[in-house]
This record gives C-alpha cells, sequence and structure tokens, in this order.
C-alpha cells in the first residue's frame, strides 16, 4: 500500500481504527473523517506511531450533510488522489433520533452521508484509479427492507429495524455503486464484518455492553475483511461483491432488484439533493 491514500469515516476506533492502523502498517496514508473529539487525537497519535505518512483528520459530522459536502470539499482541496474510500461509520442509537436535515440519524449516517460522500469523490476515484471504495454493511441487512415512509422518522421507532434497513440500503448502495462504475476503475464491494464489539453499542445499557464484549468477536478480527478489501492485490478489478468474514457471501436478494437499486440511487440522490441520473 506504499503511496496510497485512504480515506476512512470513523476510523477513530473499533474496526475502523484496527484497519486504519493496519493499512498504516503496510505503507498506506491515512486520512481521517471523525468528529474532533479527544478519541480521535488519541486515535491519530497511535496511527503516527506505525504511519510514515503523518495522519490527519478532517473533521465532520456525518448527521449533517453541510458538513459531508464541507468535508468532500476539503478532501478534494488538499488531495488530488484517492486510491480508498472507506465507508466504515456507522450508529445504533436506542431511542429515535432526528438530523439536523430532517432525517432519521440510522438512514442519515450510516446511509446518506456515505452516499453522498462517495458520490462527491467519485470523480477524484476515477482519475486515481484503478481505486476502491469499501461499504461496511451487516448481516443484518438480510432483515432489512426498503421503507421510505421511515426516511424521517418512524412512527413506531425500533432500532434493530432501523439499523437493518440502514445496512441494507448499505448494500443497494454498494452494488449500484459498481454498476454504474464498470469499466473506470473504481471499484466497489460491501462486506459484513462478523459479530464485533465496536463503539456503535456506546448507547446501550452498560450490562448488554458487558455481554456484547464477552460473546463478539474482537475489532481486530473484525477488521480483517476491510483489510483485505482495502488492500488485496487480486481484488484489484472485482466489483458489486459481498463478503462475509473474508469470504465470498450471498446478499440478500433485494439486492439484486436493479429496478430497486435504481429507484433507491435516484431517491438517495433526490434527498441530498444530487439530481437523478
Amino acid at each position: 500500500m506504499n503511496g496510497k491514500r485512504i480515506l476512512i469515516t470513523g476510523g477513530n476506533s473499533g474496526i475502523g481504527l484496527v484497519a486504519a492502523t493496519e493499512l498504516a502498517k503496510q505503507g498506506a496514508e491515512i486520512v481521517l473523517a471523525c468528529r474532533p473529539t479527544e478519541k480521535t487525537e488519541a486515535a491519530i497519535s497511535a496511527l503516527n506511531f506505525y504511519s510514515t505518512v503523518p495522519v490527519i483528520n478532517l473533521e465532520v459530522d456525518l448527521a449533517s450533510l453541510d458538513s459531508v459536502r464541507n468535508l468532500a470539499k476539503r478532501f478534494l482541496d488538499s488531495y488530488q488522489t484517492l486510491d480508498v474510500l472507506v465507508n466504515n461509520a456507522g450508529v445504533f442509537p436506542p431511542k429515535q433520533q432526528i438530523t439536523e436535515d430532517g432525517f432519521e440519524m440510522q438512514f442519515a449516517v450510516n446511509h446518506l452521508s456515505h452516499f453522498l460522500l462517495s458520490n462527491l469523490l467519485l470523480d477524484c476515484l476515477k482519475s486515481s484509479s484503478p481505486s476502491r471504495v469499501v461499504t461496511i454493511s451487516s448481516m443484518l441487512h438480510k432483515k432489512g427492507k426498503v421503507d421510505s415512509e421511515s426516511f424521517r422518522g418512524y412512527e413506531n421507532y425500533n432500532s434493530s429495524s432501523a439499523y437493518n434497513n440502514s445496512k441494507l440500503y448499505n448494500v443497494l448502495f454498494a452494488l449500484e455503486l459498481a454498476e454504474r462504475t464498470k469499466g473506470t476503475g473504481v471499484t466497489s464491494n460491501v462486506l459484513h464484518p462478523g459479530a464485533v464489539a465496536t463503539d456503535i453499542v456506546r448507547d446501550m445499557p452498560w450490562i448488554i455492553r458487558k455481554i456484547i464484549g464477552l460473546v463478539f468477536m474482537s475489532p481486530e478480527k473484525g477488521a480483517q475483511t476491510t483489510i483485505k478489501l482495502a488492500s488485496e492485490p487480486e481484488l484489484e478489478g472485482v466489483t458489486g461483491k459481498y463478503f462475509d468474514q473474508l469470504k465470498l457471501d450471498e446478499c440478500a436478494s433485494l439486492a439484486h432488484d436493479q429496478a430497486l437499486r435504481k429507484s433507491f440511487w435516484d431517491k438517495s440522490a433526490e434527498l441530498v439533493n444530487l439530481g437523478h441520473s
């Protein structure tokens, strides 16, 4: 990964930080996209121990579309190339939250922010090709559905249903992006990292966090698929695939519905003011 530049959302903890660390060890230049917190500062210090290029954080609040646009602008103002974009950040709030843009929080952060960011950086990815977009989903996407009525909030919010839906949206997005970037040298793949104990459960009651910590795998193990999709030479040119813990797997049949993928893409583009394709 020498000379390769990687932008990773939520790379200050959990799977994102482990992946960033391992890719830095391989020689990659790491650019984080996180909130400017003490946790982020600590992550940068830890990463700089391994990185040959100083790690920087382009601060972002993924719950704000304006902030995502600002992140993309600052990246493009600072850099000419992008080899790998890792759409890693995610939230799982137990109670319903609505963003400043009027969207349900999981829909906004887990899907819309990464949809917008990827599109804003797409020309840079194309001009840097061969390049890769790696999106973190979950096997729980197989329990999800496209529920347009809930984009701006649920009448009866259920955090698990909202999460499952947002992870399905990740898969729909990643596969449709692969279709739209065929022949450009940009690949788009999506993954389930395994059941991993990460910071996404930070809002859960402490007893649930404790149980998850005991039962789920470590971020070190969970990050392996992200690292593989971002760096393995033999995956150059592989696109539109779903990986489950390092292995190629079958995603939900819904994700193979091309009409659904296109209509969902167009709806997402409309919601973030990208315009229709």
